[in-house]
Formats: C-alpha cells, sequence, structure tokens
C-alpha cells in the first residue's frame, strides 16, 4: 500500500504521526469505451469551448459560477486557504460507538504510526479499548474539511471519514404515511421466516455474482472470438428474470417458510408419490386442483400419457409385455403361445403404420427377436 497522506493525530497535549491509507479497494473489472465497427479507443479532450483548443492539466484552473457571474480559483489561492494546509487530525470529542448513524460513513484509512517510537500511538488505541468509544475528529483531506470517527480494527487505528449532516438527504416519503393492517398471524409469519434465515455474518460467504461473471465472459470471449453463445456460457438460467407476479403477502411468507423447513422434512417425504407432487405445485405454479390430486389420479395420469406418447414409449410397453411373456412361458408352452400372439396384437394396433398382411406368427417372432434389445 502507498501512503496517501501524512500527519498527526492532536490528542489533548499528545501528538501521534501517522501516515494515512486507502482501507478500501475497488475490485470492479476496468472496462473502457470502444468505436464498435473498428475497436478503436475513445478518449475525451479537454477543449476549451471560447477557443476551441485541447488544454493541458497545467493550463486549467478551477472556477465557481452564480448568477452569470465566474470567479476563477487558481491552485495557489486554493492552497492558502488554512484548513488545506492543515495536516492535524484533531480529536474533538469521544462518543459511544452505536450513536453513530451508518449512513454518515463514506470512507475508511488505515493509520499507521509515522515514528520511531509508537508509545503514543499505542496509548490513543488503548485508551478507545478502555473506554469503549469512538473518537470524533476533524481533518482537511483533498481540499475539502472532513468529520471523521477514529476506531479500531485488529489492533490499527481506522479512520473512517464522515458525511455532515446537511450531506444525509431526509427520507419523506408520503406513501410510509398511509395507514397499513398488519394482521397478528403475518407479523408471527414473518418473524418465523426472520429466524429461520437468522445467522452470524460472515463476509466470506458472499461474492460479486456479476464480476465473476463478467470475469467468465471474458475469458470466454478470448477463447472463442466474437461468435459466442452467451446461453451456453452462462446457461438458460442467467436471462431468466422474475416474472412479477403478484401473490398474497401470507401465502408468500407461507411459501418463504416451507422453502427454508422444507430441506430436511422434503427428503424425508420423498417416498411420497402425492406429496412430492402437491409440494412440486404449490412451489412451482401454486394450482389448488393439482394440490388435491391424490396418487391414485397421478397413477391413472402417467398410465394414459404412456398409452398415447411416442412410438419409443409404445416399444418400451411392447418389450415389457414380452419380458411378461417370457416369466409366464417357464410355466406352459400353451400359455407363451397365447401371450405372444396376444402381445403381438397389442403390437399391431398401436403401431398403425405397420403392414397388416403379416401374420401373426410373423410378428411374434419380430417380437421375439426384439428382446434381446
Amino acid at each position: 500500500m502507498r501512503a496517501i497522506w501524512k500527519g498527526a493525530i492532536a490528542f489533548g497535549l499528545v501528538n501521534v504521526p501517522v501516515k494515512v491509507y486507502s482501507a478500501t479497494e475497488d475490485h470492479d473489472i476496468s472496462l473502457h469505451q470502444v468505436h464498435n465497427a473498428d475497436g478503436g479507443r475513445i478518449r475525451y479532450q479537454r477543449r476549451c469551448e471560447v477557443c476551441s483548443q485541447v488544454i493541458d492539466y497545467s493550463d486549467i484552473e478551477k472556477a465557481y459560477e452564480e448568477d452569470g457571474k465566474t470567479v476563477v480559483l487558481s491552485k495557489d489561492e486554493l492552497k492558502a486557504i488554512p484548513a488545506e494546509n492543515s495536516h492535524e487530525i484533531e480529536v474533538v470529542q469521544f462518543v459511544p460507538s452505536e450513536q453513530l448513524e451508518p449512513m454518515m460513513f463514506e470512507k475508511s484509512y488505515y493509520l499507521e504510526p509515522d515514528s520511531k517510537s509508537p508509545k503514543a500511538y499505542v496509548l490513543l488505541r488503548r485508551a478507545l479499548e478502555d473506554t469503549d468509544r469512538v473518537a470524533i475528529v476533524q481533518f482537511a483531506l483533498r481540499e475539502k474539511t472532513r468529520l471523521g470517527a477514529l476506531r479500531i480494527k485488529d489492533d490499527v487505528l481506522v479512520l473512517q471519514s464522515l458525511l455532515w449532516p446537511d450531506e444525509v438527504r431526509e427520507a419523506n416519503f408520503p406513501s410510509l404515511d398511509v395507514s397499513i393492517k398488519i394482521s397478528p398471524q403475518e407479523r408471527d409469519m414473518s418473524a418465523a421466516l426472520v429466524e429461520s434465515m437468522a445467522a452470524d455474518f460472515d463476509p466470506d460467504h458472499f461474492t460479486d455474482d456479476y464480476q465473476v461473471q463478467l470475469r467468465h465472459l471474458i475469458e470466454a470471449k478470448l477463447e472463442q472470438g466474437d461468435a459466442l453463445d452467451t446461453d451456453e456460457t452462462f446457461g438458460v438460467e442467467a436471462g431468466e428474470g422474475g416474472k412479477g407476479e403478484v401473490i398474497d403477502l401470507m401465502e408468500a411468507l407461507k411459501r418463504s417458510l416451507d422453502r427454508k423447513r422444507g430441506g430436511a422434512s422434503g427428503a424425508a417425504a420423498g417416498g411420497s408419490g402425492a406429496g412430492a407432487a402437491e409440494s412440486g405445485d404449490e412451489e412451482e405454479t401454486a394450482k389448488p386442483a393439482r394440490k388435491r390430486a391424490t396418487a391414485g389420479k397421478a397413477t391413472a395420469s402417467k398410465s394414459a400419457d404412456a398409452k398415447t406418447t411416442t412410438k419409443s414409449t409404445a416399444t418400451k410397453s411392447t418389450a415389457a409385455k414380452a419380458t411378461g411373456t417370457k416369466t409366464s412361458a417357464a410355466k406352459t408352452s400353451t400359455a407363451k403361445s397365447t401371450a405372444a400372439k396376444s402381445t403381438a396384437k397389442s403390437t399391431a394396433d398401436k403401431a398403425s403404420s405397420k403392414p397388416a398382411a403379416k401374420t401373426a406368427a410373423g410378428k411374434a417372432t419380430g417380437t421375439r427377436a426384439r428382446k434381446p434389445a
């Protein structure tokens, strides 16, 4: 890491020299703009609106405009502001950490001792530990006077810049003033859902899926070129969005609880065909008619589907009957002949495309020939 600023913490009459480092970094993949016709980089020029010339950074100053008047402020004039020249992090208060509004947190910085003897640094850290408080500080960084909070993380002092109170917007939403009635059942069920999802926060359990998939896309493009099938790369599910279905709140809470609790109970109830069918219908389509279906109806439906499906299904059915015939043949040769003719007749009825001129004996022979397959 590279220090971005050097200064000192003013802790009463104690002076703590420190180096300041950015504690966070952006992990997003950096993309730039190109011309889609030839891939050329798109760059922006600092062009003056008056003379139309491209201006170097050294010739650019800052300005403020109000009521049609422009006030130009040079770099030297900005540096002359007293607060800008201050390299002191002044401790002004020690407050309980719970009094800090998280919305005010802006950016975090690590503070490293910048002296041969870090005793003053350790003393301030111990003081924060012993009192269980956070130091409120004021400092200037990058042409801005800032408010900050000084706290401890892993034995290191961390400076968190805070937004000023007038930088936090007030939430004023008239829709929240409408009286909403929440039933006790809805509150109990929502509380149960919260408890079912309760856990200790571990940031390592979470990943930035978009950046992972973006990296995947880039690597696939490098290997396969422009002719890339994104559905094949990410899977069909990647392009599927929510259907925006409006459902009953209680029903949604019930489904959410069932989904959370259904991991173990669903596995235990996996042997029940009717229960599995009801769970699947309630989860995917939420149709009450299917929920009331019995195991007998499901079996009848499967049997009807088997008779009316494709030719390969009919062939499997024929093979199953032929197997039954083979088992019966072990008892009497007469039963074997009768079962074979019955199977041939059933096959002839289902496969209407076969010529009617074939004899029953020929069909039976054909059936036997298909048994090994």
